[in-house]
C-alpha cells in the first residue's frame, strides 16, 4: 500500500458514450452504489466523474470496483491521467457519409418546393437509408440497449426508437402496400445525420471549453536539468526528487516547485497568477513549476514534485471545479431523471390520439417519430456544466481559481464586500517609521525587541528586524518567546547578563496590562513595549514604535469598481480606528471596523449578514481563516506564488492568486456572467422542450425539422457557453 492510497480521497475517472443527462445520472447511481463511496458527481461537458471515497477505503480497494459499475452501466472508463492528453480532432467521417447518403433522400422533397414531382425508386432509398439507419446509427442501438438493460432511458434510445420507427414504417408500406416513392426513409436517415453531425459540432466545442486546463497541463516541461558534481544531465521530470539541484537556462520553463540557489533573472509567471510583468528573483527567491526563466541562469534546489507541486494544485482545483455541480444543476438532475420516461408517453398517446383521429397509421407514426426526435435531454444535461467549464477557465486565466462551485453561484448575489486591509488594500510591507525608548538608548531597546520577533511572520515583526539589519545590530539570546494571540508576544531576552521578560503588542493589551498611553489618535499603525520582569512592582512601559504600510496602487480602483457594481464596502482591521479611518477615506470605503482580534472577524461578518447583506470576505486567507469561513463567499488573496498561495487554496472558494485588489470585482462580474449564461442555457434547454414537443405532437414539426432542432439545440447551448471566452 502506498502513501497516496492513505491520502487520496478522491479518484478521477474519465466516461466514454454518455450523450445526455440522463446518462449522467445512471453513471452517478452505478458509481454511487459501489462499497465505500461517499458522493459521486459526473460532468457531460468533459465528460469525467470525480468520486469521493470514505475514510475507511482506500483508492486502490475501490478502483477496480468502480470502473466495473461504470461499464455495467453501459459506458467505457478510465482513470483521468494527471499528464497533459493527446487532443484528437473528432471526426467528420460518420457524420460526412451520412450526410452524403442521405443527400438524393431529400431532394426529392426539395424538388417539390418548386413544383417538380420526382422520386427514387423504393429500393434505391432502402439502399441509401439502410447503412445510414444500422451501420453509420449503430452507436444509437448500442447505448440505447445499454440504457433498457439499466431500466432507464436517454437520448440515444429515443433517436433509435424514432428513427427506427421510420424506417420500419417506409419498409413495410415498400414491401407489403408497393407505395413506391412516397416513403419516409429520408426522416430516419436526416435525423441520423443531423444528430451526428451535432455531435462532432459539439465535441469541437467541447475541446474549446477544456482549453484552459490543457494550457496549464502544457506548462510542464519534459525533462529536467539536474545539476550534479558541476555536470548537467537531462533527466524525465517524473525522475526529479526533493533535494535535487537543477540548472535553468534563459527562457525554460522551471519544472518543478523551488527555491533559487544561485543567479539572478526575471521569471515570468502570467500563465500562473495572471500577472502581467516578469518577477525578480534571486537567490532564497521561491520559484513555483511552469513560469518561465527571463534572460539569467539559476540553480534551483526542488522543494516539492508530482502531485505536490503549486501547478499541480492548481490543476487539480481548477479540475475539481469543473467536475462540481452547481447547486442549480439538482433541480435540472431531478428534471432528467423523468424526461426520457415523460417523452415515451407523450409519443405513445401522440401515435393513438392520430390514429384514433383518423388520421390513418402512417401520419401518427410520422406524428409520434417527431416527437422522438425532438425531445432532447442533451442540452438539459450540457446547460451548466459547459458554462461552469468556459467561466472557470477564464477565471484560472486571469489568475482566479473558484474551488466552489456553490461560491461561484453565490457570489453574484453579493451585497456587500469585507476587506482586511494589511495585505489586501495595503503591500502587507510595513515599514518601522519610529522607535522610541522612554528610559535607555534606543539602540539598546530595538537589539533586545528585534530579537524576541526573529521567529516570528507577522509583517510588523518582520519591519523592526529589518530596521535591526539595515543599523547592523547583533541580536542578543531569547528564551520562551511566544505569541499572545490578537495582543503581541512576550518573551525573556538577555540584558547585560541577565534575562528580561519583554511584552511587545497592541494597545488594548497595554491597557490591560494597566500602562497608562497617550490618548491621541494616530493614523499609524502601533505597538508598544513594556517590561514584566518581576523584579518591578508592576509592568512598566519602555517605548513605542508606529509603522507605515503602502496603499497598493490598484486598491482605490477596486474599491471605485465594487461600489460601481452597487455594493456595500466594509474594511475590517486589527489596527486602531483612527489609522483604519485613514486608510479607509484614501480609498472611499463606507464603514470601518477597527481594533478587531482574528478570532472576532467572523463575529462580525455575521452581523453583517444578519443585517441582511450576501458578504463576500477577502482576506489573505492564513490569519483570516474564522472570517472567510463566516462569509457567504471566502475569497482568499495570494501576494505572491509560495506558501501563502498554497494556504489560499485550501482556505477559500475563491482563490486570488495575486496581490492585485482589483481582481475581487472581477471574480463577481466572472460568477455574474457565468451563472448568467447557465441560466440562459437551461431557459433555452427548456423552451426548446417546452415549445418543440407539443409542436411535434400537434403534427406541425416533421421528422426532418425535428432531428435539424434536435441537433442544434445541444450545439446552441455549447457555443453560448463559449460566448464568455470573449467577456473582458
Amino acid at each position: 500500500m502506498t502513501s497516496d492510497d492513505l491520502t487520496v480521497k478522491t479518484v478521477s475517472l474519465d466516461i466514454e458514450g454518455m450523450s445526455c443527462a440522463s446518462c449522467v445520472s445512471r453513471v452517478e447511481k452505478a458509481l454511487k452504489k459501489v462499497q465505500g463511496v461517499q458522493e459521486a458527481s459526473v460532468n457531460l461537458a468533459n465528460e469525467t466523474a470525480r468520486v469521493q471515497l470514505s475514510p475507511n477505503v482506500t483508492r486502490a480497494q475501490v478502483l477496480a470496483l468502480l470502473l466495473q459499475a461504470v461499464e455495467k452501466a453501459g459506458y467505457q472508463a478510465h482513470e483521468h491521467a494527471t499528464e497533459p492528453a493527446i487532443v484528437h480532432e473528432p471526426s467528420f467521417s460518420a457524420a460526412g457519409i451520412s450526410l452524403l447518403l442521405s443527400a438524393p433522400l431529400v431532394l426529392p422533397m426539395l424538388l417539390g418546393l418548386f413544383g417538380i414531382d420526382w422520386g427514387l425508386p423504393a429500393w434505391v432509398q432502402f439502399a441509401l437509408a439502410t447503412p445510414v439507419q444500422f451501420v453509420l446509427g449503430a452507436r444509437f442501438y448500442r447505448a440505447a440497449w445499454h440504457a433498457v438493460r439499466a431500466g432507464t432511458g436517454n437520448m440515444d434510445l429515443l433517436v433509435a426508437l424514432g428513427t427506427s420507427a421510420g424506417w420500419g414504417l417506409s419498409t413495410w408500406l415498400w414491401l407489403a402496400h408497393d407505395h413506391g416513392e412516397h416513403l419516409y426513409y429520408e426522416a430516419s436517415a436526416v435525423v441520423i445525420s443531423l444528430v451526428l453531425l451535432g455531435k462532432w459540432l459539439e465535441s469541437r466545442a467541447k475541446q474549446q471549453t477544456g482549453a484552459a486546463i490543457r494550457a496549464l497541463q502544457e506548462l510542464r516541461p519534459e525533462v529536467a536539468r539536474l545539476w550534479r558534481a558541476g555536470v548537467e544531465t537531462d533527466i524525465a521530470l517524473a525522475q526529479v526528487r526533493v533535494g535535487d539541484v537543477l540548472v535553468l537556462r534563459p527562457g525554460e520553463r522551471v519544472p518543478v516547485d523551488g527555491a533559487v540557489l544561485e543567479g539572478e533573472s526575471h521569471v515570468d509567471e502570467a500563465m500562473l497568477s495572471g500577472e502581467p510583468l516578469p518577477v525578480h528573483k534571486q537567490k532564497g527567491d521561491a520559484l513555483t513549476g511552469g513560469s518561465i526563466n527571463g534572460a539569467g541562469r539559476l540553480l534551483m534546489t526542488t522543494t516539492a514534485v508530482g502531485t505536490q507541486t503549486l501547478l499541480a494544485q492548481i490543476i487539480e482545483r481548477v479540475e475539481s471545479a469543473q467536475a462540481a455541480k452547481a447547486p442549480i444543476q439538482r433541480v435540472v438532475d431531478k428534471v432528467s431523471a423523468l424526461f426520457v420516461p415523460a417523452v415515451l408517453l407523450v409519443a405513445l398517446i401522440t401515435c393513438v390520439g392520430w390514429w384514433w383521429s383518423g388520421a390513418g397509421l402512417e401520419a401518427a407514426f410520422i406524428h409520434a417519430v417527431a416527437v422522438l426526435v425532438i425531445a432532447c435531454p442533451c442540452a438539459l444535461g450540457l446547460a451548466t456544466p459547459a458554462a461552469i467549464m468556459v467561466g472557470t477557465g477564464v477565471a484560472a486565466r486571469q489568475g482566479i481559481l473558484i474551488k466552489d462551485m456553490e461560491a461561484l453561484e453565490l457570489a453574484q448575489r453579493v451585497t456587500a464586500v469585507a476587506l482586511d486591509k494589511t495585505g489586501t488594500l495595503t503591500q502587507g510591507k510595513p515599514q518601522l517609521l519610529s522607535f522610541n525608548a522612554l528610559h535607555e538608548k534606543r539602540e539598546t531597546l530595538l537589539v533586545q525587541v528585534a530579537a524576541l520577533q526573529q521567529g516570528s511572520e507577522h509583517p510588523l515583526a518582520r519591519a523592526v528586524l529589518e530596521a535591526a539589519r539595515r543599523e547592523q545590530l547583533v541580536l542578543p539570546v531569547t528564551q520562551q518567546v511566544q505569541a499572545v494571540p490578537g495582543k503581541g508576544l512576550q518573551g525573556y531576552v538577555t540584558d547585560s547578563g541577565s534575562l528580561r521578560l519583554l511584552a511587545i503588542g497592541n494597545r488594548r493589551w497595554m491597557q490591560e496590562l494597566g500602562l497608562a498611553l497617550n490618548p491621541t489618535a494616530s493614523t499609524q499603525t502601533e505597538s508598544w513595549v513594556a517590561d514584566l520582569s518581576p523584579h518591578w512592582p508592576g509592568p512598566v512601559l519602555l517605548g513605542s514604535m508606529t509603522f507605515g504600510d503602502a496603499l497598493k496602487p490598484g486598491s482605490a480602483h477596486a474599491v471605485a469598481q465594487l461600489q460601481a457594481l452597487g455594493l456595500h464596502t466594509v474594511m475590517i482591521s486589527g489596527d486602531n480606528q483612527a489609522a483604519a479611518q485613514a486608510v479607509a477615506e484614501k480609498l472611499g470605503i463606507e464603514e470601518v471596523i477597527a481594533d478587531v482580534l482574528p478570532t472576532d472577524k467572523a463575529q462580525h461578518i455575521e452581523r453583517l449578514r444578519a443585517q441582511g447583506y450576501v458578504v463576500a470576505m477577502v482576506g489573505d486567507g492564513i490569519n483570516d481563516a474564522p472570517a472567510l469561513a463566516a462569509a457567504d463567499v471566502s475569497m482568499a488573496m495570494s501576494n505572491g506564488l509560495g506558501q501563502s498561495t498554497d494556504v489560499a487554496l485550501r482556505t477559500a472558494g475563491i482563490t486570488l492568486m495575486r496581490g492585485d485588489p482589483t481582481l475581487i470585482a472581477a471574480a463577481l462580474d466572472i460568477s455574474r456572467r457565468t451563472v448568467r449564461k447557465i441560466h440562459q442555457n437551461l431557459f433555452w434547454a427548456f423552451i426548446y422542450n417546452i415549445v418543440g414537443i407539443p409542436l411535434a405532437a400537434l403534427g406541425y414539426l416533421s421528422p426532418v425539422v425535428a432531428g435539424a432542432a434536435m441537433a442544434l439545440s445541444s450545439v446552441s447551448v455549447m457555443l453560448n457557453a463559449l460566448l464568455l471566452r470573449r467577456g473582458k
